[in-house]
């Protein structure tokens, strides 16, 4: 077989080589592992279609886009990018040796925030290791056409990952693998050069339904399907208007995300910490009180998270989300004094959920 890229031609043995070179590259990068997918993402497009079909991305407009009578271009990968061939997918850990979070989120002064974003935002860290692994394999085979994205374009990740051989979908729909779990982000090279895709492996969920039972909101109506309307991860990121009042209870004291269905997959027991610093918790963000990260001015907001995650839903949303948390914790003089220092605040959005936070704290109150 002769393999060919842009720039020249590779035997077979050549191209497992430069596979091999590649994930040793990756490694050396700081990657925990690199995978190899075609270009072809089965039945994937039917999904997605039959998903956006039912109104589940919610607000996520973006989920929809980029489709024309062809298909979606965000399940067609030379679509996306012409001359595609293969997608070299990378998988960084990110757990970090922060405070437990079952902990945290029994604790209802406490905040909870995703362990994903108690770090540094990973979309900049992780393109720039992605732009470093394509200057790495130029710089042995020379020139070739490729694009790197980090969660920033009409890409199936997880279903690009599942391909290459990096773990399988799980029923919470996230992708897992026996070693790693899911504490994971992943990004990809889309390539000219035509390497062979990896083996898939086998779905190891069996019978267990841990993340569907674990869900607060039962957002996971059915294994492998995720209803975002529902997702608290959803509700406190994406989401820019009131959150249902059905729903609030639900959220606890979770103020910007939801690790539930991670926390309880068996296979995130043993996951192993992640080697980068950045990660690690800045702020206290594993450990602050409900009432302090309340109290935040918006420059203050905009300043203390700079480089992360968070600061991208802004001081508004911010507020409405701990407002929320506020109305789930028990009474103290200490959370209704926050509350009311926010009743007046220039936003509708901000007022409504403080409003409905006074009313759940003071009711305890009542005879």
């Amino acid at each position: 077989m002769v393999v060919m890229h842009g720039s020249g031609y590779m035997d077979q043995g050549t191209a497992a080589q430069l596979k091999e070179d590649i994930r040793r590259w990756g490694r050396e990068l700081g990657f925990d592992a690199i995978g190899f997918a075609g270009t072809e993402l089965g039945a994937a497009e039917a999904g997605l279609a039959a998903w956006l079909a039912a109104g589940c991305q919610g607000e996520m407009d973006y989920m929809a886009a980029h489709h024309s009578e062809a298909g979606y271009k965000r399940a067609r990968p030379t679509e996306l990018v012409p001359g595609t061939r293969c997608i070299i997918s990378a998988r960084l850990n990110y757990r970090s040796a922060s405070a437990d979070s079952r902990a945290a989120l029994a604790d209802p002064e406490r905040a909870f925030v995703s362990r994903y974003a108690v770090g540094r935002d990973y979309h900049k860290l992780l393109r720039n290791r992605l732009q470093q692994l394509a200057d790495r394999i130029e710089k042995e085979i020379g020139a070739f056409a490729y694009r790197v994205f980090t969660d920033s374009a009409p890409v199936m990740e997880a279903e690009l990952a599942a391909s290459s051989g990096l773990g399988w979908r799980g029923k919470h729909t996230l992708l897992l693998d026996r070693e790693a779990g899911s504490y994971f982000f992943l990004g990809e090279i889309f390539a000219d050069l035509a390497l062979p895709p990896d083996a898939p492996v086998t779905d190891h969920c069996g019978n267990c339904t841990a993340c569907i039972d674990a869900c607060p909101t039962a957002a996971i109506t059915a294994p492998y399907r995720l209803d975002a309307r529902l997702c608290i991860s959803y509700l406190t990121i994406e989401f820019k208007g009131e959150i249902p009042p059905a729903l609030r209870p639900a959220l606890g004291n979770r103020i910007y995300g939801c690790d539930d269905c991670q926390l309880a997959c068996p296979w995130n027991r043993f996951a192993p910490l992640t080697r980068e610093a950045d990660f690690a918790p800045r702020l206290s963000l594993d450990t602050a009180r409900l009432v302090d990260l309340f109290a935040w001015t918006e420059p203050e907001f905009n300043e203390r998270l700079a480089g992360s995650a968070i600061r991208r839903i802004g001081h508004e949303r911010w507020l409405r989300n701990i407002a929320v948390a506020l109305g789930n914790a028990l009474f103290s003089d200490e959370a209704v004094t926050a509350l009311r220092a926010r009743s007046a605040h220039p936003s509708p959005l901000v007022r409504e959920h403080v409003a409905w936070a006074l009313a759940r704290l003071e009711s305890q109150q009542a005879p």
